[in-house]
């Protein structure tokens, strides 16, 4: 079974910078449909960004200052983030969906992003 771990999180100041990770691990192959979302207090769950088949995507509001990238050799999954803003402020998490890549079905704890 898939397992999903994030790292680097933490507090930073507005226009910093962080790069999360997320280290997956049970799989026989490398996961080829991964993305981040992120989650605040009173706020629905937010899709950030995305990397499907080498193929990326995000969400409007980080487009340019937001970089998902993943390293096959390590089954590491990360997300560099730029000039970070206070509405960046989250629980990030990472997601992998199956080998069809129809739907998310595996799902980390999440790692805590401060910008003040």
């Amino acid at each position: 079974h898939v397992q999903l771990v994030e790292s680097g999180g933490g507090s930073v100041q507005t226009g910093g910078s962080l790069r999360l990770s997320c280290l997956a691990s049970g799989t026989l192959y490398p996961i080829h449909c991964t993305g981040w979302f992120r989650q605040s207090p009173g706020k629905e769950r937010e899709g950030v960004a995305h990397i499907e088949r080498g193929i990326t995507s995000y969400v409007d509001s980080v487009k340019g200052r937001f970089t998902i990238s993943q390293d096959a050799a390590k089954n590491t999954l990360y997300l560099q983030m730029d000039s970070l803003r206070l509405e960046d402020s989250a629980t990030y998490i990472c997601a992998a969906k199956g080998g069809s890549c129809r739907s998310y079905n595996y799902w980390g704890q999440g790692t805590q992003v401060t910008v003040s």
